[in-house]
């Protein structure tokens, strides 16, 4: 007689773990508590636990998460390892019901359900309808969550308070307040960053005394050269230098929730909120940098604009629309060819895209040219005009003394520390093989050693700033000599000589704005009362054939 043993089979189980954020592993469902609910929940029914995968600190809203992947990848395999996904509550799975819907229908494919704890369904229409809706009330609740956290996080913003995320550079994180159990903070200037923030900006619209005004490329190799180091000990790149030149928080309004957490997309101005913080760099300065990078944009305007023939191109722009004016020929009545400048919105779009206006070319050059002459290049005149700009100038100095003690102090504070730390390895209190030891002698070493090389520097700034006092003598000369080098013998103007002493020309129907940053204007004086031959340190544009290596090569020779 032949006894048959059924065939018992069992249900191969894993367990999908997930919390969002390391605040919620203490205040929700922490992974343990989920874990071990998780392995009462199948040894009740009997399952085999053949795989756990633990998600912590991700988002349920979209399926960038890596052991969801692996979950997923495995599920999908054949065979698949497991019959059966067992998660706490289908909001552990997802949070977006189309996509939890998509899921479960490709692990179902290949055999594999999906099971929660605390939501039991079956695989009827009716049960699979609820599990649909609940996924849509997951998804509004996580919309609304959101919502709500972003509010709060603008709001915090608003009253001066930082969100967290790594400070910009030249700012640390201090604590501010405390509110029960949180602790608010906000952002203060750091001493150790701060002066090559300003640095960034003065080699920008100043040069550094020897040069012209950098571009963002000569900057970082100006730093790189130098060994000015980022804030984590590497090289300057291109991106980082427009970032500071770039960056409202230097002028004391921190910009929050500016892009999209998915897409990276802006948002409208009206969902931004201002943090108020300590400003690095004064507005006026802060203006003059973004002015100058509109106006060096290829797209705003084109290379052969700064080294074309006419006096006022590229500086001159019509002051009801903001467009540029440009050079226009006609011919007289008598036969005779006559230029002017007009407006190129009207020019492009008509009177509907501008009413404009027209003026002669050798008029305005002239207005322009005399006004500069008799109302800027007089001594007097300069005197006040760059009076409050060497006043910044004296003030940029003390900073600096007092950066250069904060400096030293933070040295002798530093040495102090490491020579503590020797004594006690030497006298056998401390240990030099412990790890957490040798890491704190490697970083107060850092401390010390970009304190030093930060003292270096700005003391040969102040060595430097000490021969650019500008005395009468030097106004009158460089008066003099202004007026003499921007005439032609022709009766025409050097170009260069002009755009060293006004950066715009506004042309408005009844009057003519003439704009100059007070900066530039010491700056082209000191330089020229250092030459002999008092040239100006205009700026000039060259193309290149080929900025990148990549296409539109030029054959060999």
């Amino acid at each position: 007689m032949n006894i048959h043993t059924p065939c018992v089979t069992t249900t191969r189980a894993a367990l999908y773990l997930r919390v969002s954020t390391a605040r919620q592993a203490e205040h929700d469902v922490s992974i343990p508590d989920q874990r071990k609910q998780g392995e009462a929940y199948c040894a009740t029914r009997g399952y085999q636990l053949v795989e756990t995968f633990v998600e912590a600190g991700a988002s349920a809203t979209n399926d960038k998460r890596p052991e969801f992947q692996r979950m997923i990848e495995a599920g999908t395999s054949k065979p698949a390892p497991f019959d059966v996904v067992v998660v706490h509550s289908f909001s552990r799975f997802f949070r977006d019901h189309f996509e939890l819907e998509f899921y479960v229908r490709k692990l179902a494919k290949n055999g594999v359900r999906l099971v929660s704890i605390t939501q039991e369904m079956g695989d009827d229409p009716m049960h699979v309808m609820m599990r649909q809706i609940m996924a849509l009330f997951d998804e509004y609740q996580s919309k609304e969550n959101a919502k709500h956290v972003l509010r709060a996080m603008n709001e915090n913003a608003r009253q001066g308070f930082w969100n967290g995320a790594r400070p910009p550079i030249g700012y640390r994180i201090v604590a501010a307040e405390q509110r029960g159990s949180k602790i608010k903070k906000k952002l203060e200037i750091d001493p150790l960053h701060a002066d090559t923030v300003r640095l960034i900006y003065r080699l920008f619209l100043e040069g550094d005394g020897t040069s012209g005004a950098m571009g963002v490329k000569a900057i970082a190799t100006y730093l790189n050269e130098r060994r000015f180091f980022t804030r984590d000990g590497g090289r300057w790149g291109l991106a980082q230098i427009h970032a500071i030149l770039t960056r409202t928080t230097y002028i004391g309004e921190h910009r929050f929730n500016t892009r999209s957490h998915k897409d990276r997309e802006k948002k409208p101005e009206s969902e931004i909120a201002i943090m108020a913080v300590p400003p690095l760099i004064e507005r006026e300065i802060f203006d003059a940098v973004q002015a100058r990078l509109k106006s060096r944009n290829p797209m705003v305007t084109p290379a052969r604009v700064s080294s074309g023939p006419t006096l006022l191109t590229g500086i001159c722009f019509c002051a009801k629309c903001g467009g540029a004016m440009t050079l226009r020929t006609g011919r007289g009545s008598a036969g005779g060819t006559y230029r002017y400048y007009t407006c190129s919105t009207k020019a492009r779009q008509g009177k509907t895209g501008c009413k404009g206006r027209t003026i002669p070319m050798d008029k305005l050059d002239h207005l322009v040219a005399d006004h500069i002459e008799d109302r800027l290049l007089q001594p007097k005149r300069l005197e006040t005009v760059l009076a409050s700009v060497v006043d910044r100038r004296q003030e940029r100095t003390e900073r600096r003394r007092e950066h250069l003690a904060e400096l030293h102090r933070r040295i002798t504070e530093t040495d102090q520390r490491l020579g503590r730390l020797y004594d006690a390895i030497e006298s056998g209190v401390a240990d030099l093989n412990d790890g957490a030891l040798k890491e704190r002698i490697a970083s107060l070493k850092a401390i010390r050693d970009q304190a030093t090389a930060d003292a270096e520097r700005t003391q040969l700034a102040l060595d430097s700033s000490g021969n650019q006092a500008v005395s009468p003598d030097m106004l009158k000369a460089f008066a003099r000599m202004a007026r003499e080098r921007m005439r032609l013998d022709d009766g025409g103007y050097r170009r260069d000589h002009l755009r060293a002493l006004a950066q715009r020309v506004e042309v408005a129907d009844d009057e003519v704005r003439i704009m100059g940053s007070k900066s530039e204007l010491l700056r082209t004086l000191v330089a020229a009362s250092s030459v002999e031959t008092a040239a100006f340190g205009v700026q000039s544009s060259v193309l290149k054939w080929r900025a990148r290596q990549d296409s539109n090569l030029r054959p060999p020779a």
